[in-house]
């Protein structure tokens, strides 16, 4: 089998089809394993149920900007006369040489046109690629309200979520024959790591891509790296290791729980009965989530939180509900008194609930959202809101694997919302004990309200019990 033989049937296994393996060779272009992936799937972008955003990622020196290059030059421009493109990077300065650089290495054997003072790229069938830089988010409004059919999105994590929806929104075509399509190449960390995770990464880790895909990149992917830059990305430590050598998602720059690790802590199943005491705990929102996370302690002082409720612009009547069925699920009763109490049948009780203070603030009109939720059958009780304990306690439960300290807190994988929040917490820089408050967006991305909801769970401890029947919790 000649080397050419071999290198068609990489791309037929990738998922390739044949005339796009035809243009890379015409190109002259060898992609690697991973970046054949990455172009089968823009490929897939093609039906009408396919991908809308491809994504290439991980750990750095993995070759990802050459094989987007690849899949843009070689084969989308090539086959679709007239096809415009965006290629947005966030370079200070040099961002066209650059460019100039890889154009040159990829492009020897394709006829284009480079017009440098314009940064952009011509071919003779009419496709066209412009390249341009931002220096931060206003950067980005210039290209705004332009009509682009395909946008490369470098360091897609550099940018907050209202500005990756600007751009979006000049995704579109008027081309019978293309179907519009984002492609991203980005390494973990940075303002907007959380979205970036919880729209492209979480589908890929959970097996449940529909509009997006995911192709997962370190530096042994790239079988050209240079051996001194590959030592120096093992030479890091701590968050940088883990983001730029094992593009690590769940780690960036500034995490307060670096020992937070997936794969340790968070659980696929939970056996109800192991439980001693249950608890939950409430964090307050409209605009923002109302966070509910359900918890128990088991004889050994581990604590699991086995389920979440997590919704926006609800009213509590609605919660309630919704709250209520989570309890049931687990066989308990919010109205009980007694901790493991058995309630008119309906299930053991609750030990405590807990909420924020906010809960409990007197509204305009003289009544508190604690007030509201009573009525509804569930009886809150302030948490303990020390920010800095709570967090600390929670960073001590969580343990350090690496160093031989057992966890004792655990999460079940059914609570995604708090799972997602917790490795996007990052330290106040002001109050580096604290965590950064941080608020979810219009589009309700982002926020730390399952994570204070886990706050006020951990960080509230019993109340002696003097009677037989608590007044509340």
């Amino acid at each position: 089998m000649t080397p050419w033989e071999r290198y068609f049937l990489a791309g037929r296994r990738a998922g390739c089809p044949k005339a796009q393996m035809e243009n890379f060779v015409r190109a002259g272009l060898l992609l690697q394993p991973k970046q054949l992936k990455f172009a089968a799937y823009c490929r897939e972008a093609d039906s009408a149920n396919g991908p809308k955003m491809i994504s290439t990622g991980g750990g750095k020196g993995s070759a990802k900007t050459h094989g987007v290059y690849c899949q843009i030059f070689a084969d989308d421009c090539q086959r679709v006369p007239g096809l415009k493109v965006l290629i947005l990077r966030k370079i200070l300065k040099g961002a066209a040489e650059q460019f100039d650089d890889m154009r040159r290495k990829l492009l020897s054997k394709l006829r284009h046109e480079w017009r440098a003072q314009r940064s952009e790229l011509n071919f003779p069938n009419g496709s066209r690629v412009i390249v341009g830089n931002y220096k931060d988010e206003r950067d980005i409004e210039k290209y705004m309200g332009i009509e682009y059919d395909v946008i490369n999105l470098g360091e897609a994590t550099q940018l907050p979520f209202s500005r990756l929806q600007g751009i979006r929104g000049c995704l579109r075509t008027s081309k019978p024959n293309w179907r519009p399509r984002m492609y991203f190449d980005t390494n973990p960390g940075g303002v907007g790591h959380q979205w970036y995770r919880g729209m492209i990464i979480v589908p890929w880790l959970e097996k449940r891509e529909t509009t997006t895909r995911h192709v997962q990149v370190t530096v042994d992917d790239n079988q050209f790296v240079d051996a001194e830059y590959k030592a120096t990305l093992q030479s890091y430590t701590g968050w940088m290791r883990k983001a730029y050598l094992d593009g690590d998602w769940d780690i960036a720059a500034g995490q307060y729980f670096t020992n937070f690790r997936r794969e340790v802590h968070a659980l696929s199943d939970f056996d109800d009965t192991r439980a001693v005491e249950w608890f939950a705990a409430l964090d307050y929102g409209f605009a923002h989530y109302t966070a509910v996370l359900l918890g128990c302690r088991d004889g050994d002082g581990n604590i699991f939180i086995v389920d979440e409720h997590a919704e926006r612009l609800w009213l509590p009547q609605r919660h309630a509900g919704a709250v209520k069925a989570m309890l049931a699920r687990h066989g308990l009763n919010a109205e009980g008194r007694m901790k493991n109490e058995e309630v008119n049948g309906g299930g053991r009780a609750l030990a405590r609930f807990v909420a924020g203070a906010d809960v409990f603030s007197r509204q305009s009109d003289g009544t508190t959202i604690a007030a509201q939720y009573a009525k509804l059958g569930i009886s809150l009780r302030c948490a303990n809101t020390d920010r800095v304990n709570g967090w600390a306690e929670i960073l001590q439960r969580f343990g350090d694997v690496e160093a031989g300290i057992r966890p004792t807190l655990f999460i079940h994988k059914r609570c995604g919302r708090l799972l997602e929040t917790l490795p996007a917490l990052q330290h106040d820089p002001n109050r580096p004990e604290d965590v950064l408050k941080i608020d979810a967006d219009e589009d309700g991305i982002g926020g730390d309200d399952a994570a204070d909801s886990l706050r006020y769970l951990v960080a509230t401890k019993a109340r002696a019990v003097t009677q037989r029947k608590l007044r509340g919790f």
